[in-house]
């Protein structure tokens, strides 16, 4: 483990210019240096790096982060790699930190980690050792370096290997982590038995869960997952995107497949951008995800009939995530075949070729909707408008959404405009707003204000600031860790508080903070502008006070009202109800 201490010295002793310039070249524009993004293909840029946040934000794709997250997106390095690299050339060296195995961990997710590392530690080591293992991924055509690239493993059969590697087996983080099962009678046994392991890891490289496949073609299920933990979501996660990540962008697209060892063999045949779902659809966090790497997701499914459900399901999940700027395709091999077979057979070059041929989105909804529909008479035409109807609402990319209303129409024997009419459809042909956002007292929250100065300022932080925050409420609970943040980092920078702040807040609420501490004024009188906003939080904080004490008082009988009670109900015009006794 490496301390966090050292995380945050290191980022407060790097510069984020200095490491971002190294890869792609940044020019001065006001107190800000940009570029265009290396993470999406743009001809104007929207890149920017603040020397004074050390943080980095594509106003285009939305990537965002500090110089170990650029290191991480632009090398494909893991999480370790990049602060090892920046270290490097500060001039530190990385310490190791051991955890007391009497000393319970601070934080479930730093346990779980643990924990998953050591069990794909393990089943590493057990594939060496199994020939039967060694035989089975060699007779898929696997190489002994792609096998370790993607940290394949083997779990052994048997009810308890992990005993071995656990010696407190009866851990609940074992459970936790889905490496262990419990049955009805309390007897606890390991999840994953004679399998190959597949290793599935977060953004930062780190096991974050397991997938196992079958050797034994008449066990079942053939493939089993690692189940939902804190660190493990499936339908925010795809397997390979780590791995794939520097691949992705130098091809321009990524290829979504279905399986493990679709990603793993065409790995072998040097097509090194592709992912899978883990068991799950395709979901809008997966396009988007995928969108931050490439401007082109060629979706290939196998042509029987899972596979073309697949696919459909996969092609309605991205619609509200479709941009103008974001090219979505569909591949159908034989029915015969899957990505694996295929490549085996045909070959790389005949493969790709298939890809660049993929069927693009709008003509693939068209056949979709029209296939068992002759659209011959009247009834037709009214049953694909009904079935197109919810399809053209949830588009919101205009020049998409425009040129699929026209084919619709046309294939409705409508016009356009009696078309948009008759079904309703939103106006997506609104004009993009000019230049970048302003962010004004008016478009952010008192909260979120707070937040977003204490970033800039954590020595403004004190502990009476706790008391403004008032409820639960998502911008309340965020303002809380923000200010619990800066009291523990008064000396920190921008970059060092986003990061302490990863494991307290969710993902989405932490991009959009990054993204809003971009726009921040930089000219602004920070104390004066915070001492405004404290007073206005008092005050909505006194209000709700006032407001909840008259509604307790307003249920009380007038006997039983004390005289200042009495006054504060008259002050406002509340008079008591004449049923009062």
């Amino acid at each position: 483990m490496i301390p966090e201490s050292f995380i945050q010295e290191l980022l407060n002793r790097v510069d984020i210019v200095d490491v971002v310039d190294r890869s792609v070249p940044l020019k001065k524009a006001g107190a800000n240096y940009s570029a265009c993004c290396p993470f999406h293909n743009e001809k104007s840029p929207s890149f920017t790096v603040s020397p004074a946040k050390q943080f980095y934000h594509c106003f285009g794709c939305g990537a965002h982060g500090t110089a170990i997250g650029f290191l991480m997106e632009y090398q494909g390095v893991s999480f370790v790699e990049a602060v090892q690299d920046l270290a490097k050339n500060v001039g530190l060296v990385v310490p190791q930190e051991t955890r007391d195995a009497d000393r319970p961990a601070q934080k479930v997710v730093v346990g779980l980690q643990e924990t998953l590392q050591q069990a794909a530690n393990f089943y590493k080591a057990e594939l060496k050792k199994s020939q039967r293992a060694i035989d089975y991924l060699k007779s898929r055509g696997l190489s002994g370096q792609v096998a370790a690239k993607f940290q394949i493993g083997y779990a052994p059969a048997g009810w308890q290997n992990l005993q071995g590697v656990f010696p407190h087996y009866e851990s609940e983080a074992l459970t936790t982590a889905g490496l262990v099962v419990e049955n009805d009678q309390g007897r606890r046994y390991d999840r994953f038995r004679d399998r190959i392991m597949f290793p599935i890891h977060d953004q930062k490289g780190q096991v974050i869960g397991f997938g196992g496949r079958v050797i034994n073609p008449e066990d079942t299920p053939k493939y089993y997952n690692s189940p939902e933990t804190p660190l493990f979501q499936k339908g925010h996660e795809l397997y390979g995107l780590f791995i794939a990540r520097r691949a992705m962008r130098d091809a321009g697209r990524a290829l979504v497949v279905e399986g493990y060892m679709d990603v793993v063999a065409l790995a072998q045949y040097g097509i090194e951008y592709a992912v899978a779902a883990l068991g799950t659809a395709t979901t809008p966090y997966h396009i988007a995800k995928l969108m931050r790497q490439v401007d082109e997701i060629v979706f290939c499914f196998d042509g029987d009939n899972a596979g073309r459900t697949a696919a459909w399901r996969a092609a309605m999940n991205a619609l509200p995530a479709l941009t103008d700027g974001l090219k979505l395709t569909f591949l159908f091999l034989p029915k015969e075949h899957d990505p694996d077979s295929y490549v085996r057979e045909f070959g790389k070059e005949q493969f790709e070729a298939e890809v660049k041929t993929a069927m693009p989105l709008s003509q693939y909804i068209l056949q979709h909707l029209s296939e068992n529909n002759p659209l011959q008479s009247q009834e037709d035409r009214v049953r694909f408008l009904n079935d197109a109807e919810p399809i053209l609402k949830q588009i919101n990319a205009p020049r998409s959404a425009m040129y699929l209303r026209k084919k619709v129409a046309e294939l409705a024997q409508l016009s356009a405009d009696e078309m948009h009419s008759l079904l309703k459809l939103p106006n997506v042909n609104k004009p993009p707003a000019q230049g970048r956002p302003k962010l004004t007292r008016t478009t952010v929250s008192l909260q979120k204000r707070f937040c977003l100065i204490l970033l800039r300022r954590p020595s403004f932080a004190t502990p009476a600031d706790l008391a403004l925050v008032d409820g639960r409420a998502d911008e309340d609970m965020l303002l809380k860790q923000t200010i619990e943040t800066c009291l523990l980092n008064p000396h920190s920078n921008s970059a060092v508080l986003l990061h302490e702040l990863e494991a307290k807040i969710e993902a989405k609420v932490l991009n959009e903070l990054g993204s809003e501490l971009m726009l921040l004024d930089e000219t602004l009188d920070f104390e004066k502008e915070l001492a405004g906003i404290r007073m206005q939080l008092q005050d909505v904080y006194s209000h709700k006070e006032s407001s909840s004490f008259l509604a307790r008082i307003s249920e009380k009988p007038l006997s039983a009202l004390t005289e200042e009670e009495k006054a504060l109900l008259k002050s406002v015009g509340n008079k008591p109800s004449q049923n009062r006794a």
